[in-house]
């Protein structure tokens, strides 16, 4: 999302590398599932997200959606998000005993919480957010551990590549004086990006940047 953030006021004053230890730790987040909660349409997935659970769950995204996700407008162009389900809006994903039954496969702002992303020129380092998490005495653990992702340097150039090309597009959006603008980019980012299918036993990056430079 676009969004100015503070960081004096929304973490510990310090911004990380993923070889750096911070105290994310929350010991398996034994009985506590409020970050699966009450999240509204704030977990946006991005290309790399849905490709995971189209393998997990061998279905294609327009499957996905009708299961388990949502369309939502986020700051001008309409993105997949996780649903929210009951009458404590909990994650779709979340079993009777209040634990993520997709674990393997969770979405990256899952694997990133209680971290946040702080982009600037052209790339961007990890927060920690202080007030998200009501888990007491979380422990450190490098960062690169916590995030659990393969390839974790081929993954964060394509979230800092994914974040400014999405960044200019919406910016392009939020500016448009006519809503046709705004479906033709919305339709390019679904079309190009969620709803191609990835071919399962070939590199993702390589077919996610085709997909980006297709004309």
């Amino acid at each position: 999302m676009l969004r100015e953030i503070n960081l004096s006021e929304v973490s510990d004053g310090k911004l990380y590398e993923s070889n750096d230890m911070a105290k994310t730790d929350c010991q398996g987040c034994a009985g506590c599932s409020d970050c699966c909660r009450g999240m509204g349409n704030s977990v946006i997935l991005d290309p790399f997200d849905v490709f995971r659970l189209s393998l997990h769950f061998s279905k294609n995204f327009e499957e996905l959606v009708a299961d388990f996700l949502e369309l939502n407008v986020a700051d001008g162009i309409i993105l997949p998000n996780l649903r929210m389900t009951g009458p404590n809006e909990s994650c779709v994903f979340l079993d009777q005993d209040g634990r993520c039954t997709v674990h393997v496969a969770r979405p990256g702002l899952c694997r990133l919480f209680p971290l946040g992303r702080y982009y600037e020129n052209g790339s961007f380092r990890y927060f920690l957010q202080v007030h998200e998490c009501p888990k007491q005495n979380k422990t450190k653990i490098k960062i690169k551990k916590w995030l659990d992702t393969e390839n974790l340097r081929q993954y964060e150039k394509f979230v800092t590549d994914w974040h400014y090309y999405l960044r200019e597009r919406q910016e392009t959006a939020m500016q448009a004086e006519d809503a046709a603008t705004v479906k033709i980019l919305s339709m390019d980012i679904l079309r190009r990006f969620y709803l191609p299918p990835y071919e399962k036993n070939a590199d993702f990056y390589t077919q996610f940047y085709a997909h980006m430079n297709m004309k």
